[in-house]
């Protein structure tokens, strides 16, 4: 208690349960008129809807610069934070309670600093930092390794604050640990370093700030004040209080920005310490578990990694549970712990439920000791206008915003999952990824798949995409169309437009197919022409499917096309192997698209592919995808690939080219050598004549080139090359079933006969 009698600071660890049950017990007893909380400031005017109905911990305060949202940080709350049971005590009892910590508009300026790293842009993180290294020592003096595992052990596990000789009243346990970290605080000493320097001063304003707050509220004329805040920054709020006008001077001429704060929802995930968040913890499944269990605390536990492993088909027996359980406890009471810990219950959950395998235990690791929890806000609460849009939309479709992973697959005929597929495209156009596409081979093109999942920093993503319009449509037309002035290559523009089609926002069409003919226009590479096609093919794709006009583009498609193909002979030709390279690859995705040009224009395609071929001076790279291509679409006279192959290969070519040619030739499928003989008859005799100098040589191309097989097809082909050594070595020694290993006539009759009579033999 201090200010003669009127104050009592509580200080606290962010994300504590036994701190968070601790601080309940203290607001009982001093029954406080006024409740201050470390928080930004400005807050103030939207604290009321941490106690209104819809919100749901976990949750943070989400500050972010007008002019630049992506400038953001976060105060996040969960059910076991101390900070959040005082403001939802002080809300259900109609006690003021504000923030004290500096307003987001002084943390966001003082985040552009490049003093400040981009890790520790969250409440707690600077009053965690400002502590760490004293706090360290003692935890290294008391035994533990780290400070998490100290105070941990000496309140977390505990349910909250107890002196060492048992006392457990909350406001006399709270001053013991305020005079333990004044005197942390005397004996710290600040290192000589720039970068200490600037955030001891931020550090000071900070305090200063919490200061001139707490002089406000009393000269209000509160009697009781509860001060809820970082331990390490208690004893800068107790008695005796540094003069009025000297925290004035700190606070004058601090840089600010023009700012704006909400409530967003967070999540269990995000507050681990491998999330990213300063003042994080390591396992927010278990601290909630320990702050909302009032018995029974580890058979509660371990009855829920049961159900976990059980979800994964790892069969766990009752009477593994409370064996688990009594080896917790003897654990807990061997280190003499006040309580089992979450150390106990993990040992005992690896030893007993699951064997001894620790990688079993891990399943249960995000499942139960993380958790998925995802918190809530009310609909109502002030949000940016996109926010809300998205919600609604959301809402409407329903597709509920979850911290797990959620495979969707929709059907474009249906119109809830085109105005789903739409969304998810809006979203993923304004770098929202909500979710992700995933393939769907061989269920047509109706079929979309996505998986979904939500993660609470997208709401950064979500308030800078709110400069561009206040609804998803509005926001991603706008992006698109400034995209899509700002594009420097014709394939940038046609995946604008192709993105415009797949997100159904036809009034935008117009004008990015008119920015695309005049772009091409002006275009002259056949290599960015040929990667232009692509993308507008799919959007032809994209338009059969969802009901778009699509002849302009078409006929865009087409014109494109045919510019590519009367430059691509000179193209093809004096270029070095990165960029056959890259014409392979293109020539590889025009040769998907050309499906959707029209029979005409594929028939033209693939006269050209035949030119190049057959051209002298084509990149014998080039020259061998050409073939490939028109022998897959049956294009040529099956033993033409064959002749081709053998007059690449002869002898008079040098080995670089030949093996420039097998690659451009058999990349990519390694099917074709599989059932054709002849082929890999050619190809085996061109490698074995190969000297030691042209095999070293071509063998990177080689690896290169059945590297790129699937595993089944390179054991197919390895089969198939035996196969051929065993005919030889048959035929060398004048068997006459020489080729016919394995043939049983009495399995072929049935077939034979069947196949008699379907060809009218019989």
């Amino acid at each position: 208690m201090t200010a003669a009698g009127r104050v009592s600071v509580l200080g606290v660890r962010h994300f504590g349960p036994g701190s968070a049950r601790a601080t309940l017990a203290a607001l009982e007893r001093i029954d406080p008129d006024c409740v201050l909380v470390e928080g930004p400031a400005d807050a103030d005017g939207i604290i009321h809807w941490a106690g209104a109905a819809g919100m749901a911990p976990p949750v943070a305060l989400l500050g972010y610069e007008v002019a630049h949202p992506g400038n953001a940080s976060f105060w996040p709350m969960a059910a076991f934070c101390p900070e959040w049971q005082a403001i939802t005590w002080a809300l259900a009892r109609r006690v003021p309670v504000r923030f004290l910590d500096l307003p987001s508009r002084v943390t966001l300026a003082h985040h552009q600093r490049p003093a400040v790293p981009a890790e520790s842009r969250a409440a707690g993180a600077e009053s965690r930092a400002a502590g760490a290294e004293p706090l360290a020592l003692v935890a290294s003096a008391a035994g533990h390794d780290d400070v998490d595992s100290w105070w941990d052990h000496l309140i977390e596990s505990r349910g909250g604050l107890r002196l060492e000789d048992g006392n457990a009243d909350p406001l006399a346990a709270f001053e013991a640990l305020t005079a333990t970290m004044a005197e942390l605080r005397s004996a710290t000493v600040p290192e000589p370093d720039a970068r200490d320097a600037d955030r001891g001063v931020h550090e000071a304003r900070r305090e200063a700030h919490m200061r001139t707050v707490l002089r406000t509220s009393l000269a209000d004329g509160a009697r009781r004040v509860a001060v809820v805040c970082g331990a390490w920054h208690a004893p800068a709020l107790t008695d005796p209080l540094p003069p009025a006008s000297a925290d004035a001077a700190l606070l004058r001429r601090m840089p600010t920005v023009r700012s704006h704060i909400a409530w967003v929802p967070w999540s269990h995930e995000r507050l681990r310490s491998a999330g990213g968040y300063g003042a994080g913890i390591a396992s927010p499944g278990w601290y909630h578990h320990v702050f909302s269990t009032s018995d029974h605390v580890s058979e509660r536990w371990l009855t829920r990694v049961a159900a976990a492993l059980r979800a994964r088909d790892l069969p766990v027996s009752t009477a593994s549970i409370i064996d688990a359980t009594r080896l917790a406890e003897t654990l807990a009471d061997l280190r003499r712990r006040p309580s089992v810990g979450l150390a106990e219950v993990h040992q005992a959950t690896v030893a007993v439920l699951c064997d001894g395998d620790p990688d079993l235990a891990a399943y249960v690791t995000s499942d139960v000791v993380v958790g998925h929890a995802l918190g809530t806000v009310p609909e109502t609460a002030p949000a940016p206008p996109l926010e809300l849009d998205l919600a609604a939309t959301a809402k409407r479709l329903r597709l509920p915003r979850k911290p797990t992973t959620r495979e969707l697959l929709l059907d474009l005929r249906r119109p809830t999952d085109l105005a789903r597929s739409h969304l998810l495209h809006r979203l993923a156009a304004l770098g929202i990824p909500w979710g992700a596409r995933r393939e769907t081979t061989g269920l047509g093109t109706f079929k979309e798949g996505w998986a979904l999942r939500w993660r609470p920093e997208l709401s950064v993503d979500v308030v800078m995409a709110a400069t561009y319009g206040p609804t998803v449509a509005d926001a991603t037309a706008a992006y698109l169309t400034r995209r899509a002035g700002q594009a420097s290559t014709l394939a940038e523009v046609t995946s604008v437009l192709e993105t415009v089609l797949v997100a159904d926002l036809p009034s935008q069409v117009p004008g990015i197919l008119q920015r695309l003919t005049d772009r091409a226009a002006a275009e002259q590479d056949v290599v960015a022409l040929l990667a232009a096609i692509p993308a507008l093919a799919r959007a032809l794709r994209y338009g059969d499917v969802r009901d778009t006009d699509t002849h302009a583009l078409g006929a865009t498609a087409s014109s494109l096309l045919d510019r590519a193909m009367a430059g691509l002979p000179g193209a093809v030709g004096g270029i070095d192997d990165d960029l056959a390279r890259r014409l392979r690859d293109h020539l590889d995705r025009v040769e998907e698209a050309v499906s959707w040009l029209g029979p005409d224009t594929r028939d033209r395609w693939w006269d050209r592919l035949g030119v190049i071929a057959r051209a002298d001076r084509t990149h014998p790279l080039l020259a061998g995808r050409a073939l490939r291509i028109l022998h897959a679409a049956g294009r040529l006279d099956p033993t033409h690939a064959a002749t081709s192959l053998a007059a690449a290969l002869s002898r008079g070519a040098r080995a670089t080219d030949q093996s420039a040619w097998v690659e451009g030739f058999l990349a990519g499928e390694g099917l074709l050598l599989a059932f054709d003989d002849t082929l890999l008859r050619i190809l085996d005799a061109w490698v074995v004549r190969l000297d030691d100098d042209a095999f070293m040589a071509t063998l990177p191309v080689l690896r290169r080139t059945f590297g790129s097989y699937a595993v089944p097809e390179r054991r197919a082909v390895a089969d198939q090359v035996r196969r051929l050594r065993a005919c030889a070595t048959q035929v060398q020694a004048g068997d006459p079933s020489a080729g016919l290993a394995g043939f049983d006539p009495e399995l072929a009759a049935g077939p034979e006969a069947t196949m008699t009579f379907l060809l009218g033999l019989s």
